[in-house]
């Protein structure tokens, strides 16, 4: 009997001490946010406005050829946040224009007890701030 008690105390020790499988707020930060880098370059190289939308479920990244708003593919497709990872209640778009400049935008990333602030400035500029 002891020595069951032994196993089951040592078995719940470990279980206990095993990391979190998801993937930590600060990864999606920075995974975002070197998204967004890459749209304002994709703004400047294809001389065409570049919007990235993001809201609770997810982001997603569409680009302006004068007429519509095009969703983008490749690197671009949309993303889901990862799991627990809350994002804002209210839409957040940012667009960067041809010249890399965007409207100053923040997106904050929560889960658990950790938060990471996602900011673009006014020059597009984009950094991860704590």
């Amino acid at each position: 009997m002891v020595t069951v008690a032994v196993i089951g105390l040592a078995a719940g020790a470990v279980a206990l001490s095993l990391p979190d499988p998801r993937p930590a707020v600060g990864l999606e930060a920075e995974q975002f946010a070197a998204r967004l880098s890459r749209a304002r370059e994709e703004a400047i190289l294809t001389n065409r406005p570049v919007a990235a939308d993001a809201d609770t479920a997810g982001y997603s990244f569409s680009s302006f050829d004068g007429a519509v708003w095009t969703p983008l593919n490749g690197v671009f497709i949309a993303r889901t946040w990862g799991e627990g990872v809350a994002a804002p209640a209210d839409p957040v778009r940012i667009v960067f224009d041809p010249t890399g400049v965007a409207d100053p935008a923040r997106v904050r990333l929560t889960r658990d007890n950790q938060s990471r602030t996602v900011t673009v400035d006014g020059a597009g500029e984009v950094s991860i701030h704590d």
